[in-house]
């Protein structure tokens, strides 16, 4: 255990919310506190988050240290879209893990951040990064980091109201036939727990696709906006069209066009509000370069205007899906 701290209670109601109103830290870091027995009220031990308080008690609580990880030597640099003292925004790469597992041996952006000092101990004894979303290995794009458990309480926030969020750019082995919704629940794949799908009583999924560009040789330049957030979700949708991203073997692509390095989705925009200055912030991450490679060889000029033009997209979708949906969630 760390520091020892007591507070006088003021007011009545459940210990999580009192204790997270008084030490300003969010009530899920405070349960996590409570579970770990580090919470003490006129001296016994609570492991309820919803044990209730009352006014003159006293609560008595233990910093839980959290153990230092040792970071990976890092052979990759990740482009940094925009920073301040409470957040960055970073462009990265494909083929970079976000976060470390056991069956990870290659450095990570974790260990990126921890080269860069970014790292959030909280009372609870874990140690986070400020990663408030994750993209998978082979995704490239935006990604918004968190300095301070404060901003990243607030981050996670919006994701959850869908206030944050981005838009995607992919390139498919067929046209869509129109732009389209898809709304359709997504589960692990029953028969294949390396994939997601579409499964029914899964969780709830719904993704909007707007065509952007036809290929020479057939693929398609194609926008993606997620309403949820769950795993995988982009491709499985496209999956359920019979149309899949270039480089995607996982879901069905059949390599027809020469080898594709990897699956070709770049979270390209990304959009929140600043925790702290309140101010819209639409940040574009440009396109890594083996898909601006793949666009320069088999697409018209036109389609890179189509790029450059990327922050028209969130008035291009509301456009199009308005007559789909009655509002944008």
């Amino acid at each position: 255990m760390g520091e020892v701290f007591e507070i006088e209670v003021k007011e009545s109601g459940r210990l999580d919310k009192v204790l997270s109103s008084l030490i300003s830290q969010s009530r899920n870091q405070v349960a996590h506190l409570i579970e770990a027995r580090a919470v003490e009220v006129d001296g016994t031990t609570i492991t309820k988050p919803s044990f209730r308080l009352k006014v003159g008690n006293k609560i008595t609580y233990h910093i839980i240290e959290a153990p230092k990880r040792e970071s990976l030597s890092v052979d990759f640099d990740v482009e940094v879209l925009y920073e301040d003292e409470y957040l960055m925004v970073l462009n990265k790469p494909a083929g970079v893990v976000v976060h470390p597992a056991p069956s990870v041996r290659e450095p990570t952006l974790v260990d990126w951040l921890i080269g860069r000092g970014i790292s959030l101990s909280t009372i609870a004894g874990e140690e986070r990064f400020g990663i408030v979303h994750r993209l998978d290995k082979q995704t490239s794009g935006a990604l918004v980091i968190a300095k301070s458990n404060d901003v990243h309480q607030a981050l996670s926030d919006e994701l959850k109201r869908r206030d944050m969020g981005r838009f995607y750019l992919a390139i498919i082995d067929c046209p869509l036939r129109d732009d389209i919704s898809v709304d359709a629940p997504i589960a692990r794949n029953p028969h294949n727990r390396l994939k997601m799908g579409i499964v029914e009583g899964g969780r709830r999924a719904r993704t909007d696709f707007l065509k952007l560009s036809l290929g020479k040789n057939g693929s398609e330049l194609i926008a993606g906006r997620l309403h949820t957030g769950r795993t995988h979700q982009i491709r499985v949708h496209l999956e359920s069209l019979n149309r899949h991203i270039l480089g995607d073997k996982l879901y069905g692509y059949k390599d027809k066009q020469g080898k594709i390095p990897r699956v070709f989705l770049h979270a390209s925009l990304l959009y929140l509000t600043h925790p702290i200055s309140k101010k819209r912030l639409e940040i574009i991450a440009p396109l890594p370069k083996d898909m601006q490679k793949y666009l320069s060889i088999n697409y018209l000029q036109e389609s890179f205007e189509q790029i450059e033009s990327i922050s028209k997209l969130p008035q291009l979708f509301l456009d199009k899906f308005l007559a789909i949906h009655s509002s944008i969630e």
